[in-house]
């Protein structure tokens, strides 16, 4: 039990500085960009760069997994975002910082694949919602820290990529402490293989698509809000010491209702608790865009915002596992991964789309209703929810 314990404490910790690494990032690039007058749309596209480089990466994946285990994919892809980061101050270029980008994306994703698979696998069923929450609270608590950073721009360029790669590099070597463990194995389907992967995905797809739903809105959400806002903000004449207060103030909404939310979706049920977060984020995202000239209206919403839908990532993944047999946890997961990336790189994407030929509060209405849509996909599975669980559980025993 003991070793159990050190083990998921290790796990969430590495989570919370890759998402101290990522809240950094997003932000940092994003306004250093901005200063040197390259426009919205191209800010937008390099912000995608993380998460091309997690597309690109996410079909193989699995196979490595499953053959070396778990700590060597978090020690290797551990390594690459530190390795990355440390490259940025050495040669100033809009490509050479895409392919860092990139590169981080495809080290980040490896960490989180094999932290996320782990931590799903060893959670019973009664505690998912919470363990899962808990590993949602250390990224938003690394999140929210991470665009303080952007203050320490103004003292040198360098100085946050340096310091955000010795903390990683110092919390890396307490992978080291971990024992290494593989995902449990279904002797009848093909697991080794990239082919093997893609039937997976498939099935796993057919069963439990709506779980994937929630990742996708918050990639689109974080990366728009961390990638996009300090853009429009700048542009809308908010100062940029409000615009460092109001970003962690999405990740700071969801430190306070993670954990509670997590075990509310244990009793209560994982899809009635998103419904209710869906449709609370719609509802705040179409009351920021009547308030998108207000700093202190905008907190709020950034605040209340990240105080429900702050959560959708790490309930969408146990509402995964509460659909999927143990054996395909590996591939549920790793199409959690996707659909954040997808999500990710749409967001900055359209987000700086939307900044750029549109005015007022369109950047935030366009979140809006991305929200309101899966809250609509997760009503009409509503009634098919439970024979899925049944078909898939019948169809791993064969």
């Amino acid at each position: 039990m003991m070793n159990q314990t050190i083990l998921f404490w290790v796990l969430v910790s590495i989570v919370g500085i890759s998402g101290f690494s990522q809240g950094m990032l997003l932000p940092l690039i994003a306004i250093i960009f901005e200063n040197d007058g390259v426009s919205s749309s191209l800010n937008g596209l390099h912000a995608t760069g993380l998460y091309v480089g997690i597309l690109l990466a996410s079909p193989f994946m699995e196979a490595p997994l499953r053959k070396f285990g778990y700590k060597p994919l978090i020690l290797f892809g551990g390594l690459a975002v530190i390795i990355s980061l440390a490259l940025f101050p050495v040669w100033k270029s809009f490509w050479f910082w895409f392919l860092l980008r990139l590169l981080i994306g495809i080290g980040d994703h490896m960490l989180h694949f094999a932290t996320q698979t782990w931590i799903t696998a060893i959670s019973p069923e009664h505690k998912r919602g919470r363990n899962i929450s808990v590993y949602g609270l250390f990224f938003s608590v690394g999140f929210a820290v991470g665009p303080l950073m952007t203050k320490l721009v103004e003292m040198n360029e360098a100085l946050p990529f340096m310091i955000t790669s010795i903390i990683s590099l110092i919390t890396w070597f307490s992978v080291y402490l971990l024992k290494n463990e593989r995902p449990e194995h279904d002797h009848e389907i093909e697991t080794s293989s990239f082919f093997g992967t893609l039937r997976r995905f498939s099935k796993v797809s057919k069963y439990a698509w709506v779980a994937f739903l929630p990742p996708f809105g918050y990639g689109f959400l974080e990366a728009s809000l961390n990638g996009n806002f300090p853009v429009y903000a700048l542009r809308s004449g908010i100062d940029l010491s409000m615009v460092s207060i109001i970003i962690p103030a999405f990740s700071a909404g969801s430190l306070i209702t993670q954990i509670p939310l997590g075990m509310m979706s244990d009793k209560y049920g994982r899809r009635k608790i998103l419904l209710f977060i869906l449709f609370s984020g719609f509802l705040i995202f179409l009351a920021a865009g009547f308030l998108n000239g207000s700093a202190i209206g905008l907190f709020l919403c950034f605040l209340l915002s990240g105080m429900v839908v702050g959560s959708t990532f790490s309930l969408g993944i146990s509402y995964m596992a509460d659909l999927l047999p143990k054996t395909l946890l590996p591939t549920g997961n790793l199409l959690c991964g996707i659909f954040f990336s997808l999500g990710s790189i749409s967001g900055p994407f359209i987000g700086g789309m939307v900044i750029q030929f549109l005015k007022g509060g369109s950047f935030f209405f366009v979140i809006s209703f991305m929200l309101l849509l899966i809250f609509s996909a997760l009503l009409l599975f509503k009634e098919h929810a439970d024979h899925y669980q049944q078909l898939e559980s019948g169809t791993a025993s064969k």
